[in-house]
């Protein structure tokens, strides 16, 4: 995500970067939030803004290569699920905040992402 002056924000690994929707109850894409999640702050809400590479993968060996050797290949990912403009509820107390160019975020893994809801053709992807 670039921000102002030039300095960009990279998500690494198998994170996500969510701009926190506010309020309670229904979400911006008519997804209903218990009250009891909402008071206790268990799960949130928010659009996802930027996505890491993923969880970094082994590359696999050869039957007659050495384990020893390092291999030349370049980095290999399994791909994070959510994609950037998805809405994700996810566990608040799993996220970080952090602040970038004033503004707050939340970082969270994706191990903590419960649901996602994509647009998709002037509809709803997700949802059932």
């Amino acid at each position: 995500m670039k921000g102002e002056g030039g300095k960009q924000l990279i998500v690494v690994g198998d994170r996500v970067l969510i701009e926190p929707e506010v309020g309670e109850g229904r979400s911006k894409v008519g997804l209903y939030l218990p009250a009891s999640a909402v008071d206790q702050q268990s799960v949130q809400g928010g659009r996802v803004l930027a996505v890491g590479p993923g969880t970094p993968i082994g590359a696999p060996t050869e039957l007659d290569e050495e384990p020893w050797k390092i291999g030349s290949g370049e980095a290999r990912y399994l791909p994070v699920q959510a994609q950037v403009g998805d809405f994700a509820i996810f566990f608040r107390k799993a996220s970080v905040e952090i602040s970038f160019e004033g503004k707050e975020y939340l970082v969270v893994p994706q191990a903590a992402i419960l649901t996602l809801v994509r647009e998709k053709d002037g509809g709803v992807e997700g949802l059932f």
